[in-house]
This record gives C-alpha cells, structure tokens and sequence, in this order.
C-alpha cells in the first residue's frame, strides 16, 4: 500500500486570527499601564497649568506690544519685539555682560574652586573639613538679598577690602564703580561655590583609591593624577555641575540687584536685570518677556552642549 503524502507538505501555513484571549490580554496590558500612571497624574496637571502654562502665556505675549500702564488694548506685533532687541545697545550689552558674568563666576570660579576645595579636603583631617565645610556651605545656604548686601560692605568705598588694603599700604578704590561686574561676580562665586564642592566631594568619593595609589607608586604627581586619572573619572559629575551652575548663574538678579542695581552705567546691568528694567520700570511687558525668551534660548543652547558631553562615553 502506497503511503499518501501529508496534506500541508509545501503549503502555506494558514495564520490564526489572535484569540479573544490575546487581545483581552493587551487590553489588560494597557488599563494596567493607566493604572500606574494614575498616581503621578495630580503631579502632570500640576505641572502643565503653573509651568507650561505661564510659558505659553509667554510665548503669546512676546509678540505683542503689551505695557502695563497707558494701554487700552495690546495688539499683535510679530517679531518687532526682537528685532527690536538686537538693534538695542544696551541689550547686548547686556549678553555680553551676562556670559562674562556667567564665564566668570560659574565655568571659571565655582567650578574650579569647587574641584579644588573637595580635593583638598579629601586629605584633610576631620576638623579642617568640618570647619571648611561649614564656613562654604553657610554662605550657600544665605538667603541672596543677604548674600549681596554683606559682599556690597565687603566692596563699598568704605568697606572691609579697602580696610585691608590701606592696612597693607595698598592703593584702593570703589570697586563697585570701577570695576562692577568682577565683583558681582566674586559675590557670585563666594555664595555659590558649596555646590560644586559638594558635587565633586561625592564624585572624587567614588574613584577607587587602588587606582590613584597605583599611580603614586608608579611616580606620578598630583598634577599627572588629576589630569589623567581624576579629570576623566569624574567627567559626567563635571558636565552636570557646569549645566546646573551655568543656569542657576543666567538667573541671578537680586545678588546684583542688592550690589549695584546694574549700574553704574550699566556695566554690570546683566539680562535679568535688563529684562526687569525694561517689563516693570519702563512698564514694557512684551519687549521684556521677548527679552525673558531669549534669555531661555541662551541656556538652552548651554544645555545642549553640556548635554552633548554628558552622552560621550569617558
């Protein structure tokens, strides 16, 4: 008896349509995903009507001419608002004080000061760090109203640091009318430097300490180990002080208000203030949100770079 060959030998095999219990299945999948969800829903409401929201209203007005007295109705004006800021001296001006400013005391002094103090106190004995600690982290911790008018005595005419150098037989000067913007942003670094030391004390805290005693006994020096073995191990807690300090530094106003009120002649009159200036003294709503805007799209393009280091591997 000859054998018959197998019916489904060399054809297609059929697809089966999903059973109801598969899809109840996904269904179950995605009420189990809004369930989860449920609890953070409050916090997403939240966020959308006091912070997305006051950005769109922003947005909108930047592109009006609204003031906020004499007015009866504001209408559209487009880009005029920015257009207007980039053909406005004091306005650059007052960018380019605002990245000397920012250069100045956030890249440049409470970053490196603040990887300097942690390295420091990382060899330190306990009570040198706990004082050290303590002194840093109080000046943090004051209020910027306060902050500001204790380093405005500390700069004054008559202040501490002129004390000190008539003391020493040195020339002296009113700092705050010379050379404004240096000291807002000493003022700016002597507040803000705690941060940075505490980011890099838990960071340098995490190497391993095998590595850099290998590399003592291989006879390298501080400056070798830093460069070569601390710099790159610690490289993202870098990228994310810089971002965090760089934005917080784009918004300081009352530290410089309380100091100089961004004078004198505006040379220490960064864009906070000059946004202030123009929205509430000069009554001009939507120039200085159009100027608060720009102001947002400045550290944006900081983000995105340091956002850029942070995805490159050490």
């Amino acid at each position: 008896m000859t054998a018959t060959a197998p019916q489904h030998v060399g054809r297609g095999v059929r697809k089966e349509p999903a059973s109801p219990a598969v899809s109840g299945g996904r269904t179950g999948t995605v009420r189990r995903s809004l369930f989860r969800a449920l609890p953070v829903s409050p916090a997403l409401v939240l966020l959308l009507l006091f912070l997305a929201g006051p950005i769109v209203y922003c947005v909108v007005i930047a592109f009006t001419d609204l003031q906020l007295t004499g007015q009866a109705q504001e209408s559209f004006v487009g880009f005029d608002n920015f257009t207007r800021a980039f053909r406005d001296e004091a306005f650059l001006n007052a960018v380019w004080l605002t990245l000397v400013f920012t250069v100045l005391s956030s890249l440049i002094g409470q970053n490196t000061l603040g990887l300097a103090l942690a390295s420091l106190m990382r060899r330190a004995s306990k009570p040198v760090r706990t004082l050290t600690g303590g002194i840093v982290v109080t000046a943090w911790v004051l209020p910027e109203v306060v902050a500001g008018f204790l380093l405005y005595a500390f700069f004054r005419r008559e202040g501490t640091l002129n004390a000190i150098l008539d003391w020493l037989h040195l020339p002296s000067q009113n700092w705050l009318f010379t050379l404004p913007i240096l000291a807002v942003s000493f003022a700016n670094v002597w507040r803000g430097t705690a941060f940075s030391m505490l980011v890099y004390s838990a960071a340098l805290n995490e190497i391993p300490k095998e590595i850099t005693e290998a590399a003592e006994v291989d006879g390298a020096s501080g400056w070798r180990r830093m460069w070569h073995i601390t710099l790159p191990m610690i490289r993202r807690s870098i990228g994310t002080n810089l971002m965090l300090n760089t934005l917080q530094t784009l918004s300081v106003f009352g530290l410089i208000w309380v100091m100089t009120r961004g004078g004198p002649s505006g040379k220490s009159q960064t864009l906070p203030l000059f946004m202030y200036e123009q929205a509430f003294q000069s009554s001009l709503i939507g120039y200085g949100t159009a100027v608060a805007l720009l102001l947002l799209l400045i550290g944006s393009l900081f983000s995105v770079v340091y956002l850029r280091l942070l995805r490159t591997e050490v």
